[in-house]
């Protein structure tokens, strides 16, 4: 009976974990949903970058804060490079630096709907819930 309790236990604790896991990535995905969204409701292409910039900007900053920090495993550091990375990246594809052909003004909607599905489909975010949390936390912080 201890042995059965103690297997529900740790399937229940597992469980519980990959869950909360998946809810911080979530939250990372709406951070960037909440940007698509603002980007196509506007028209003015210079806007249009702003946004993205500004979004893109703000995420990479919280990453490095988080990176910075001495508590953080250095499984999430690996995650999170790798994420800081992809949105640098993306951040010289927006600006046209760094050797990248910049996002033309009639492709930024598609540029920031791109964004969303990278980081959907990343398996990049394999950062601990804890790390998770503090990234969106920097995040309500920089707002």
């Amino acid at each position: 009976m201890k042995t059965r309790m103690t297997i529900v236990s740790i399937m229940l604790l597992a469980g519980s974990f990959v869950i909360a896991q998946a809810q911080g990535k979530e939250k990372i995905q709406n951070y960037f949903n909440e940007t698509a969204i603002q980007v196509r409701a506007t028209s003015d292409p210079a806007q249009k970058r702003e946004i993205l910039n500004k979004s893109v900007v703000k995420m990479t900053n919280a990453l490095e804060v988080v990176e910075r920090m001495n508590s953080v495993p250095d499984n999430d550091r690996a995650g999170i490079l790798k994420l800081k990375t992809s949105l640098i990246e993306k951040q010289h594809a927006l600006a046209g630096t760094n050797g990248l052909k910049r996002v033309a003004d009639e492709k930024l909607n598609d540029f920031a709907n791109y964004i969303v599905q990278d980081i959907e489909q990343a398996n990049v975010i394999t950062i601990s819930v804890v790390t998770l949390l503090l990234i969106i936390i920097i995040i309500i912080l920089l707002v």
